[in-house]
């Protein structure tokens, strides 16, 4: 005889099962398990009344021998007929399935518990980890400062210039490391008085996705995060143009080169003319640019093509501030003083920019004396290869990355394991390996002639760096072996210290790369030769 399961007993079975396959795979959905333990209480306690039945008496005989599942777990449940008596209720109630894991499961679990407990500590490892600075002390405005804030902005920046020249000497400063910076006191006087007066005006003009939509990926994602971060300030933004010491134009190079330049044309004059016209009605809507031909106006852009876009407009190339990452000194665009170097940083995760950087080896674990690996293009790369591919064991350089290789050791871990990251110039000058290295916590080893490094107007480069010209790449592992192992180590640590300056937040933090930046704009603005400043300091 063919016993028939009612559809309440396949509906209870199907769903131990699936319970019992979320314990297994060690994912289980709470909710639906408890939901399954009220409803299974609630027929027990129905089955186990005397005026109530659902299975024949085929079934209950059947579901009162054990269920086994995969030959590992059993269910003990004991069902009784309807006619139980009801003294025996209670104690019936109290049963409830017997569940026994075997060895090997038990340790499944076992192992597979500790699988998660190295997981979460590898992902809490892989972000980058912040300490909140200290709360900052109070401010105490001088009679001066407080008279410049009411002043006009060209006599603000003159103030702020006399103050900058007689800053007071800092000899130990708790917030800054001090051997970074080619003059700690000037920098500190500097960055409080941008603190205090500074005012940018980002002209409201253009439309997506050119103008006030950044991109926030690869290797050009710096013009993307100033552009985000500046629009979203508080403290130095003004919605008030007279109030402003500088004038923001929110375009990305970027999304400039993805929305107009036409793949193989070769041709990238279009994007200078587009950006001509630009400036030409902003000239014409506005009084800003004229009164000053742009000098206090600025642009910031990390595409290669940045410092090429301003050509078919003479003031924009001339007297306009330009923060690039292509910061080459050859082109006669760029122009020292009166440019920034824009720090050229990879971000791959634009919700999480802190992802997988810092938490470098230690030194005794960094046994490659110098790494590179990428495409071979530009001048230098080729001399690179030629001249140490698979020659020495301690050289590890390569073009891209091989896979037979990868598999061993990534390209981050070779990065950290290295003393030293060799950062050789492409197309351009410029090269996101730079910061990359900082990020890893690797000594940079900067090969690009006539490249001006990103902050080192204030930054000290030699503290954190080598720098080698490129004719001297034969000579490459000896000019590193003869750097002695006592600065070698002051180096990489002075890498981990600077590394907060070449950080992207999703909040801006002091002195990080977005206030850097700023920074570096607003210092060469001060510095500038303008016949509008001739006018005297508040004190005099």
């Amino acid at each position: 005889m063919v016993n028939i399961k009612s559809p309440l007993r396949i509906f209870i079975e199907d769903s131990i099962k699936e319970l019992i396959r979320g314990f297994r795979r060690q994912r289980i959905k709470w909710r639906n398990a408890f939901l399954l333990g009220s409803i299974m209480t609630t027929i027990v306690v129905l089955l186990h009344t005397p005026t109530f039945s659902v299975f024949s008496d085929e079934e209950e005989t059947e579901s009162s021998s054990p269920i086994y599942l995969n030959g590992s777990l059993h269910l003990n449940i004991q069902i009784v007929s309807s006619d139980a008596k009801v003294e025996n209720f209670h104690a019936l109630r109290t049963r409830t399935p017997i569940v026994q894991l075997n060895a090997s499961e038990a340790s499944g679990t076992v192992i597979s518990r500790k699988r998660r407990k190295r997981k979460k500590r590898k992902k809490t490892k892989d972000e980058l980890i912040l300490p909140d600075p200290p709360p900052a002390q109070p401010h105490v405005l001088s009679s001066s400062e407080r008279r410049a804030l009411s002043l006009p902005p060209k006599k603000a920046l003159t103030y702020a210039k006399l103050e900058i020249q007689r800053a007071p000497e800092i000899i130990n400063d708790t917030d800054l490391f001090a051997p970074l910076f080619r003059n700690l006191s000037v920098f500190k006087r500097s960055y409080e008085l941008m603190e205090l007066i500074l005012k940018v005006y980002i002209y409201p003009d253009g439309e997506k996705p050119i103008f006030h939509q950044p991109h926030l990926n690869g290797i050009y994602a710096s013009e993307g995060w100033f552009m985000k971060l500046m629009e979203s300030n508080t403290q130095f933004v003004t919605k008030n143009p007279e109030k402003a010491h500088l004038f923001y134009m929110p375009y990305s190079v970027k999304q400039l080169q993805t929305s107009i330049f036409v793949p193989g044309s070769h041709n990238i004059k279009p994007l200078s003319i587009f950006l001509r016209d630009y400036v030409n009605m902003l000239s014409t809507k506005y009084p800003f640019w004229n009164r000053t031909h742009g000098s206090d106006h600025f642009l910031v852009a990390c595409h290669d093509w940045g410092p090429y876009t301003v050509n078919e407009h003479p003031e924009l190339r001339r007297n306009a501030i330009k923060a690039l990452c292509n910061a080459d000194l050859s082109d006669g665009i760029f122009v020292p003083g009166k440019d920034v170097s824009l720090p050229e940083t990879t971000i791959r995760n634009a919700g999480r920019p802190l992802r997988n950087i810092g938490n470098g080896n230690r030194v005794s674990q960094r046994p490659i004396l110098a790494f590179f690996a990428g495409n071979l293009h530009g001048r230098v790369r080729p001399k690179l290869l030629k001249h140490w591919r698979n020659k020495d064991d301690d050289m590890k350089i390569y073009g891209p990355l091989p896979h037979n290789v990868a598999r061993k050791m990534t390209y981050v871990q070779h990065m950290k394991s290295s003393k030293y990251c060799l950062c050789p110039m492409g197309y351009e000058v410029n090269s996101p390996r730079i910061v990359e290295a900082i990020y890893y916590e690797c000594v940079p080893v900067v090969i690009a002639d006539n490249f001006m490094l990103p902050f080192s107007d204030v930054l000290d480069w030699s503290a954190f760096s080598v720098v080698v010209p490129e004719k001297e790449i034969p000579r490459l592992k000896e000019i590193l072996l003869e750097i002695p192992m006592r600065r070698y180590l002051k180096m990489q640590s002075n890498v981990k210290m600077v590394q907060r300056h070449f950080l992207w937040s999703p909040k801006p933090r002091k002195y990080d790369v977005f206030h850097m930046i700023l920074h570096s704009i607003w210092f060469n603005l001060l510095n500038q030769n303008q016949t509008s400043f001739d006018d005297h300091s508040p004190d005099s």
